[in-house]
């Protein structure tokens, strides 16, 4: 049973590695796959501002929970510093009870030995489909 629960969250700008136009599902124009880069990893960037990561070494700061179509709009991020249980997006099937670090498109995969892991999976997944992962701030593996 999949589910989210008792995220702490902020917002923050978005740059230009999250900014993806996604417009209305289904409709002329609109890109596919529509969750832009919706329930994946996301780092600092500079002031007030957020953005991919894009490898297991960089430390995260939460999980996007919004589709931010520009640069500079308001990305929600799901703090790891709040603990709660927030999607992700899985880059490779993982189990149940691994820790979860991210992927050179911010989606989750097992921490291997010296990696950063942003949370433990809750549920088993297979690649591409969403996760729950019970956050906790960066940390060594």
């Amino acid at each position: 049973m999949a589910y989210q629960e008792a995220l702490k969250k902020i917002s923050l700008d978005a740059d230009a590695s999250i900014a993806q136009y996604t417009g209305i599902s289904g409709m002329p124009g609109a890109a596919s796959p529509n969750y832009g880069h919706q329930y994946s990893f996301v780092r600092l960037t500079g002031s007030h501002t957020c953005g991919l990561v894009t490898d297991a070494a960089t430390a995260a700061i939460g999980v996007l929970q919004s589709k931010p179509q520009k640069v500079g709009t308001a990305a929600t991020v799901a703090e790891l510093a709040g603990g709660g249980v927030s999607y992700v997006i899985a880059g490779a099937a993982v189990a149940a009870g691994d820790e979860i670090t991210a992927d050179a498109n911010g989606h989750g995969i097992t921490a291997a030995a010296g990696n950063l892991s942003h949370g433990t999976a809750v549920e088993a997944a297979a690649a591409g489909a969403l996760i729950p992962v019970a956050l906790h701030p960066s940390r060594a593996v």
